[in-house]
């Protein structure tokens, strides 16, 4: 087995499938999180010695190379899913404008 097909196999054996309402499920990772403080709630995964997130590892090996100024944002608001049909490559300032937009409507559903 190739290492880039033990990498994808190592992330399918710790996630769970979860409907959320949109298109398709969540691919929800179980295992290690970053925790809960600031930049928390993102799976946590060990390559190489080295912890790495788990979207961005799932992002890299179903779409290719993540540029510099580029971030990889979550469509379906769950950090946990690793789903690659629910990770979009987008700017930091649309990534930021997007957690706004979600901050604001969770604010005004209280």
């Amino acid at each position: 087995m190739s290492r880039r097909h033990a990498i994808i196999e190592k992330i399918l054996k710790r996630i769970n499938i979860v409907e959320r309402g949109h298109e398709t499920p969540c691919w929800e990772w179980t295992g290690p999180t970053s925790g809960c403080g600031r930049g928390g709630g993102y799976g946590r995964m060990s390559l190489n010695g080295q912890t790495v997130a788990v979207h961005l590892v799932s992002y890299t090996h179903f779409f290719g190379f993540i540029p510099g100024k580029k971030q990889v944002d979550h469509v379906c608001n769950n950090r946990l899913c690793c789903n690659p049909g629910h990770l979009e490559l987008v700017s930091h300032l649309r990534n930021q404008r997007r957690r706004a937009k979600r901050k604001k409507k969770c604010l005004t559903n209280l």
